[in-house]
């Protein structure tokens, strides 16, 4: 049919009648038929062609768009990593929820200082892990666009945060010393009263070897080690301070760093750790640098790998949605 009606609306020459004016010839049709044929012809022709490239784009398209093996193996490894981490997130949730609860926070004389409670940084760091994994989890499961979207801006937003952290960690080292003595001061101060920074301070001079901030003096910052307390505490240091803590190696002593205070450098450096944490830190720090960078490195790929496959599930499922 398409033939045809290329070799009809070619102007052969035969087509062509020579006729005078006023005469006709009955092997010829007429001018106004032949007008009105190719009109039609055109209509027809005009109306066939679109038709047919619409099914044909639409037989390729929803070819090209069908989701491949691949899309469905990322698919289905993100949401089993993020439905992981959302348990994980859940387990920290519970656990910073956990701690505030048994410590009564929440109580009105301490409802003031829990800004400071290091529970409630765990806490957060639960609920928000919790709420970037769920949202990649539902929204890969249920398609949802607008829930990948907002999963791909938090982990670009993470990633951001994380590198501009580490470029200013870098040009500020001459001043992270202060902050990290600041910090154990204060964590000093409060060590009989908050059971969170009781455990992070003993395990630090427990694992480091070491006694205070810059030194074993740094304990009389507290109320009840200073050499002014009335206490039985006074003048002494936390057991963990302590050489050998441990009384006939098996039983933990916790009054060995009594008194420890009121003795001179050469007599205590036998019962207590003279040095100060904020040394051992930096010497700790100095010799793992390397696993430290590796794994600084190893998390944020881990972020960017998960950033590109939540981009590419998202290409995938606007596309599919667009052509089916």
């Amino acid at each position: 049919m398409k033939k045809y009606l290329i070799v009809k609306r070619f102007p052969w020459p035969w087509l062509k009648g020579k006729t005078e004016q006023g005469e006709t010839s009955p092997l010829l049709p007429k001018t106004g038929s032949s007008k009105h044929e190719d009109e039609e012809l055109e209509h027809v022709t005009a109306g066939l062609q679109p038709e047919t490239n619409d099914e044909e784009n639409l037989r390729t398209t929803q070819l090209f768009y069908r989701y491949s093996l691949m899309d469905h193996f990322l698919k289905y490894l993100f949401i089993i990593c993020n439905l992981v981490f959302t348990v994980m997130g859940l387990v920290v949730l519970g656990l910073g929820m956990w701690g505030l609860i048994s410590k009564e926070s929440f109580a009105q004389e301490k409802i003031s200082s829990i800004g400071t409670d290091p529970m409630l940084i765990v806490m957060s760091l639960g609920f928000v892990l919790t709420m970037l994994c769920l949202s990649g989890c539902v929204g890969a499961l249920r398609e949802n666009c607008f829930l990948l979207k907002l999963f791909s801006f938090a982990v670009l937003t993470l990633i951001a945060v994380q590198v501009l952290l580490g470029i200013l960690a870098y040009s500020m080292q001459g001043q992270i010393g202060g902050y990290l003595r600041s910090g154990m001061l204060a964590a000093m101060v409060r060590y009989q009263d908050d059971l969170d920074l009781r455990f992070i301070t003993d395990e630090i001079q427990t694992n480091l070897q070491c006694c205070g901030a810059d030194n074993y003096r740094d304990w009389e910052v507290n109320i009840y080690y200073n050499c002014s307390a009335p206490g039985v505490l006074a003048c002494g240091v936390p057991a963990t301070c302590c050489v050998d803590p441990l009384e006939n190696g098996t039983v933990w002593n916790s009054q060995c760093g009594v008194g420890a205070l009121m003795l001179d450098e050469f007599s205590a450096q036998s019962v207590i750790f003279l040095g100060g944490c904020l040394g051992g830190i930096s010497r700790w720090i100095e010799l793992h640098q390397t696993q430290i960078g590796i794994v600084s490195i190893v998390v944020v790929g881990v972020q960017i790998l998960t950033l590109f496959v939540s981009t590419r599930l998202l290409e995938s499922i606007q596309w599919h949605k667009a052509y089916t």
